[in-house]
């Protein structure tokens, strides 16, 4: 599937918007690649700054610091995420029939889209597992909070959550069960393909599909009974 898209972000995130500037997307592509390969720890401006042959100073002029960058390729792919369910669920009336359609969307939603050629979906989502809990477990959280850097994120859960309590206005934990969705979405995919014993998704070619079916199960279990 291929989207034609732009994703809007809160502009605490950056100092300059990288997506309206040619340097500026290379900087997120390239920061993208380095960070699947050897990871947010090892990974800096300076060495981002030699990839893209340009300075590190001309970085600085995007983002504070490597946080706010990693913040910003959190935020970007729950922003995807989010613009994908809207998409999907688009003139879809029955909130069963929606849910389904939201499980489908959490977990085609690391599949490469071919418009936006500066994201690699498929990478940035390997980023989201491996990296994105960095972006929130730290000492500042409460001040990022503040700035509503999360927002994106709230969001997204918040209109899971919406429509988990039109299935079931009953159920008391719309919100953990949305967020649950979409971190078992991510988790289980990386889980079939690293650590297999964490899962009973198998890897093969049709993986994605059995962590969809495995996600309406749980959702099936959980909002058929009234509590």
């Amino acid at each position: 599937m291929s989207i034609d898209i732009r994703i809007n972000l809160n502009n605490e995130l950056y100092i300059k918007d990288p997506q309206i500037s040619k340097l500026g997307r290379n900087i997120i592509h390239k920061s993208i690649d380095m960070i699947y390969l050897a990871g947010f720890e090892s990974f800096t401006f300076r060495k981002l700054a030699k990839e893209i042959q340009s300075t590190e100073a001309s970085v600085y002029r995007y983002f504070k610091n490597k946080h706010m960058l990693l913040l910003y390729l959190v935020n970007w792919y729950w922003e995807w995420v989010g613009a994908l369910i809207e998409i999907n669920t688009l003139n879809i009336k029955d909130p069963k029939d929606k849910l389904g359609i939201i499980i489908q969307s959490f977990v085609s939603a690391s599949n490469q889209n071919p418009v936006i050629s500066y994201v690699d979906e498929s990478k940035l989502h390997n980023i989201v597992i491996a990296e994105g809990t960095k972006s929130y477990h730290t000492i500042q959280v409460d001040k990022d909070n503040s700035k509503g850097l999360f927002k994106s994120y709230k969001n997204l859960v918040g209109m899971v959550s919406s429509v988990i309590k039109e299935v079931n206005p009953s159920f008391e934990y719309p919100n953990a069960l949305a967020s649950n969705l979409f971190e078992m979405a991510n988790n289980h995919l990386f889980f079939s393909e690293h650590l297999p014993k964490l899962t009973n998704i198998k890897q093969k070619k049709n993986n994605e599909q059995e962590v969809e079916r495995m996600l309406n199960y749980f959702v099936d279990k959980l909002l058929s009974c009234s509590v």
